[in-house]
């Protein structure tokens, strides 16, 4: 439907102010109205018709209290006086005055704005003179932003006409400082977003490349031009008239999100939170409320948030050349008969620059070369992206295209900054189809913070960082390999395919190795190159897989992924491309326990790969190499080897081998002479130096020991990663957690960790009850499903059975599964913790009661029980 012929809404206003209730139901009945038409009307006119039926609803209001005998003048502001108004946004009201009010004035006023608020409209008013304005915008960059946009509603014309002369003639804030004070209101803004538009629950109205980016380039060319019209920004010749046309398609598909997130919400909400998402995606036209349409909505939201980001990046920096000025007078310096450096910008010399598609790699490889180029000339990005719009096929179906790409990626700084720009401004999406395909494309889970083409461009960020000597102390391991690396562009290639296939169903990584070696090989790449590329696209789990959920101390574990890996080449590359993922995935995830455990692995297995595929220890060996060393620790610490031999006889073969020295000589040290009264003895420090925080419990064996200790870790908000749950052979246990705060630090405070100590100590003694579970599910997980999965793993070992245990991630989860180890009269061995999003993917070991692998009833008995407990 046009906005023109959207039809009028016809309030039947009350003759008289006795209540709120009759203007209250015009209100509900206009809101019913509107909610009708969101379908079919343009979101434009909706917009201006609640607009006009507040600016009429008010004009009513103004006249039965009175207000229209006053010399008081009511103005709108911000973005009511816009004429914009969404379903819950706030009405800025600003009441002029010619002088102060009297007495029967501030009443009038008074009992106006309670009305109004009691009609429950969210409301800003302020009551000033013309003088009064013009003082405190002066002050506050965003008070004078909001008058700006002023718009008379009605009383007394002429206070309209000096605000808005004053505005003209006596504005505070000029063009340079104005827009100055707009770009760090941006710069900062964008900062709280962590400078990304890709959040899982972004807020459309400020995330970069939002409604508030838009605005800011229409609020500098309005004060700039002294104008109120957005078309100035045309007839000034600052964008042109399809460039303008493209903004307010984005505008419009943002104010339409904005407007059905309203009304989802029933309240003035700019979060697009997963409890709306749904609806909101059934509401816009995306299918129904399952998971495939708010992917689908969330897509086309990236997709026009990082558009509206180019385009404002465009405009302020042409801006800044009109009104700030040239820093400089000197000529661009020439790089090619192309392109040249304007200051720290590269530019083009003519607008017949990228004519030809090759000429877009060759822009790029200049960027690369150049190490004083920063960015883009605005000018350049517009004829960039009408280059970009221009294409008929894939860059890379471009033979010259390829092989400048090709000098990209084996150029030292190729994947700095010229690839930064490339994802920014689209080119990678030219260039490979395959990548157009994940721009925007998002994860419906809590695990990935971004899409799939911001994440792997993050990811390709990490692995160039490792490329820097200068920051080879965050990484040593990743960095030394890399850095030695005589083609480090197949790490790279590796890094764009990983997940690029995602997005399409099926095994993304099977269908990105394809891709890969087809790439590879496309490129002229030799047959070895792209088989090593397609491999590690295929196999870029399987060590944080091996890492996170399997146990790296069993030399089974170790020899199968060596088996795996088969190469020291493959191995390096591996780590790095994991390492870097992890990082990319989301800030949370990473911590020095998955560090540790990562570089445990890759020891591991390189100590095997030199080994032929074996083991470079039996359990035996590594058992009385642990022991030697733990000795000689203790006894340097001036304890008697005596002592130190009688306590270990006490101590199964599994301690030896499941703990370092440095942990078995921390133990020992405080075991030799414990006594019974004083158990439980509770240690808690980071003996390994892999900054986590260890819990060492030494206790007498008891059956609800260790579910106790989970609930009390969970009430103290710590995340246990690792549990080592060993008994001695004369009835006491020695239980080892791994934990990390919340935020994935270890415990730093000695006061938190005593009071952590205390809470174990006085549960362990019986002196206060476990914890019991209060906290249900956050919001973020009531929007997810995840179905309970138990997986038995095949082993060798007739002593213990091994199952991965995947669920929805809850408060008190290990708590309730060891309840049932305890009900099915199992012994946990031990259990490794992950956190996936909104998943858990457990690890456990367990025995039977006779110390034995679980039979095939006893599996079934286990499923059945854990998903009984779980998922009812």
């Amino acid at each position: 439907m046009a906005a023109s012929a959207l039809p009028s809404f016809q309030p039947d206003w009350p003759a008289q102010v006795h209540s709120s209730g009759p203007w209250r139901a015009q209100l509900n009945a206009y809101n019913q109205w509107a909610n009708e038409l969101f379908a079919t009307a343009e979101i434009d006119a909706l917009l201006s018709s609640r607009s006009h039926f507040f600016d009429q609803l008010l004009t009513q209001l103004w006249q039965a209290f009175g207000l229209d005998q006053t010399d008081l003048a009511l103005v709108a502001i911000g973005g009511y006086g816009r004429g914009i108004v969404h379903p819950a946004s706030d009405i800025d009201l600003l009441l002029l005055f010619h002088t102060p009010l009297n007495t029967e004035q501030e009443h009038s006023v008074s009992a106006f704005i309670t009305f109004l608020w009691d009609l429950r409209i969210d409301l800003g008013h302020s009551v000033r003179s013309v003088a009064d304005c013009m003082l405190q915008a002066a002050a506050d960059i965003t008070i004078a932003t909001s008058l700006i946009e002023n718009r008379h509603i009605t009383g007394e014309a002429t206070l309209t006409k000096a605000l808005n002369l004053a505005l003209t003639t006596e504005f505070p804030w000029q063009s340079r400082d104005f827009y100055q004070a707009k770009c760090e209101e941006q710069r900062q803004r964008h900062q709280k977003y962590h400078s990304s538009s890709y959040n899982l629950e972004p807020n459309i109205k400020l995330s970069p490349g939002g409604l508030r980016d838009i605005q800011t380039i229409h609020w500098i060319a309005k004060q700039h031009f002294k104008t109120r019209r957005d078309e100035s920004l045309v007839e000034y010749n600052y964008i042109t008239a399809e460039e303008f046309v493209e903004l307010r398609e984005y505008q419009s598909f943002l104010w339409r999100i904005r407007y059905a997130l309203h009304e989802v919400a029933g309240k003035n909400e700019n979060r697009l939170l997963f409890d709306y998402q749904p609806e909101i995606a059934q509401r816009l036209g995306f299918g129904g409320t399952d998971k495939r349409a708010v992917e689908r909505m969330m897509k086309s939201y990236f997709q026009v948030v990082l558009k509206v980001g180019e385009l404002n990046q465009m405009l302020l920096q042409f801006f800044e050349q009109a009104i700030l000025g040239p820093v400089d007078i000197h000529e661009p310096e020439p790089l090619s008969d192309d392109f040249a450096l304007n200051q720290h910008l590269i530019m083009v010399r003519n607008d017949h620059a990228f004519a030809k598609p090759e000429q877009l790699m060759r822009f790029f490889v200049f960027i690369a070369k150049d190490k004083r180029i920063k960015g883009i000339h605005s000018h350049s990005i517009r004829l960039l992206r009408n280059a970009r719009a221009n294409l008929t096929a894939p860059l890379s179906e471009n033979a010259e295209c390829r092989t400048l790409f090709r000098k990209l990626l084996a150029h030292p700084t190729g994947f700095g900054r010229a690839f930064a720009l490339m994802h920014r401004h689209g080119i990678m999406a030219c260039y490979l189809k395959a990548w157009a395909n994940i721009v925007g494309q998002m994860q419906f889970d809590l695990f990935h913070a971004y899409t799939v083409d911001e994440h792997t461009y993050r990811l390709i960020r990490n692995l160039y960082r490792f490329t820097l000597p200068a920051h080879t102390d965050e990484f040593p391991l990743a960095s030394d390999i890399v850095q030695q690396l005589e083609r480090p562009e197949l790490l790279f290639l590796a890094g764009i395919f990983h997940d690029i296939a995602k997005g399409r169903g099926g095994d993304h990584s099977e269908l990105g190795a394809v891709d890969a070696y087809h790439f590879c090989i496309q490129h002229d790449y030799s047959e070895v190159d792209a088989e090593l590329v397609a491999w590690l696209v295929k196999q870029h789990l399987l060590m944080s897989l091996t890492a996170q959920k399997r146990d790296i101390y069993d030399p089974e574990v170790i020899q199968a992924f060596a088996r795996e890996v088969k190469t020291k080449q493959r191995l390096q590359l591996l780590y790095c491309l994991t390492v870097a993922d992890i990082r990319a995935t989301n800030s949370n995830l990473w911590n020095n326990w998955k560090a540790s455990l990562l570089e445990e692995l890759y020891r591991a297995t390189e100590d095997t790969l030199q080994n032929d595929g074996e083991s470079t220890l039996t359990l035996r060996q590594r058992i009385q190499e642990n022991k030697q060393v733990a000795l000689a620790l203790l006894l340097s610490a001036g304890f008697d080897a005596i002592e130190v031999q009688q306590l270990w006889a006490r101590f199964t073969a599994d301690y030896f081998s499941r703990h370092t020295p440095e942990q078995i000589s921390w133990h020992s040290q405080h075991l030799i002479h414990v006594k019974e009264r004083q158990l439980p003895l509770i240690l808690i420090g980071d003996e390994n130096n892999q900054g986590t925080t260890e819990i060492f419990i030494y206790h007498l064996e008891e059956n609800h020991l260790f579910a106790n200790v989970a609930a009390v870790l969970d009430a103290q908000h710590l995340s246990i990663h690792d549990a080592k749950i060993l008994n001695t052979r004369d009835g006491y246990v020695m239980d080892t957690f791994i934990v990390l705060e919340r935020d994935s630090s270890p415990l730093y405070d000695q006061h938190r960790i005593e009071e952590v100590r205390q809470h174990l100590h006085d549960v362990l003694r019986k002196r206060r009850s476990p914890p019991r579970q209060q906290r249900g599910l956050s919001r973020r997980m009531k929007n997810f499903q995840v179905t309970t999965q138990l997986t038995f793993l095949p082993q060798k070992n007739e002593r213990k059975t091994t199952f991965e245990l995947v669920t929805l991630d809850r408060p008190g989860l290990i708590a309730r599964v060891t309840r049932v180890f305890i009900q099915q009269q199992l012994n946990l061995m031990a259990a490794k913790i992950t956190t996936v999003g909104e998943q858990a993917e457990d690890l456990f070991i367990v025995c039977n009661a006779q110390q034995k692998a679980l039979t095939e009833t006893e599996r079934e008995a286990l499923r059945d029980a854990i998903v009984k407990e779980l998922d009812h």
